[in-house]
């Protein structure tokens, strides 16, 4: 791959690599607290009493984000359609993987109001579902060899997926700002603007790439 990436692609992997670290490190050190090792973060009572969708969440969730943005690279789709077909196989599952334990910590788990209240419950139920649902017509468009509306889908869904590495990067800021943690409606409006803002850049992102798909077009003479 070294040699197939663009300089400017490698900028990408690299960046968003780095942008979801922060919430992939913090998913793999949960699950070796549960698999039986230290607790090296603060203790999770509801991933203790029902580890499996926590840890299905976070395989799920670390695959999509980390794995997902080589789907992005036009080299690889370019250079090797094979491997581009086969991850995306493997991202569509672990896509659904990370909405679905979502859905199911959302509606089953019990959160302390100071860290859910009814707007953050609504908003995740309908981005757990939406983020499924985009996926799968995703998967009908490439089978009928739209790669523009595949593409589109696909982002638009990656943006929901990478909604813990935006509401980690800019709680640490509020953190250093404020020196405490959102709570309460402050924290359900916070982590709900931070989607927002995933899915306007996606919005942004997928409109260039109509225009780009257009101006590919040759225009008859």
């Amino acid at each position: 791959m070294r040699n197939v990436l663009t300089t400017r692609e490698w900028t990408i992997l690299i960046s968003i690599v780095v942008y979801t670290f922060i919430p992939a490190f913090g998913g793999m050190i949960r699950i070796l607290e549960l698999a039986g090792g230290p607790a090296l973060i603060p203790e999770n009572p509801r991933a203790l009493a029902d580890p499996i969708p926590v840890i299905s969440h976070i395989m799920g969730s670390v695959v999509f984000c980390v794995a997902g943005v080589v789907q992005f690279l036009p080299s690889i789709r370019r250079h090797h359609p094979s491997t581009h077909r086969a991850m995306g196989r493997i991202l569509v599952i672990a896509g659904c993987v990370s909405a679905a334990s979502g859905l199911w910590m959302t509606l089953f788990f019990s959160f302390p109001n100071a860290l859910q209240g009814s707007l953050l419950f609504s908003v995740r139920i309908i981005l757990g579902f939406l983020m499924i649902g985009l996926i799968g017509w995703a998967v009908v468009a490439i089978r009928a060899r739209n790669v523009c509306r595949h593409g589109s889908l696909m982002l638009r869904a990656y943006a929901i997926g990478q909604g813990a590495s935006t509401q980690a990067l800019f709680g640490i800021g509020w953190i250093v700002i404020l020196g405490t943690e959102p709570a309460g409606l402050q924290r359900d409006v916070f982590m709900v603007l931070c989607w927002l803002l995933n899915m306007l850049v996606a919005e942004i992102l997928v409109q260039r790439l109509i225009a780009n798909m257009r101006s590919s077009i040759p225009v008859p003479i």
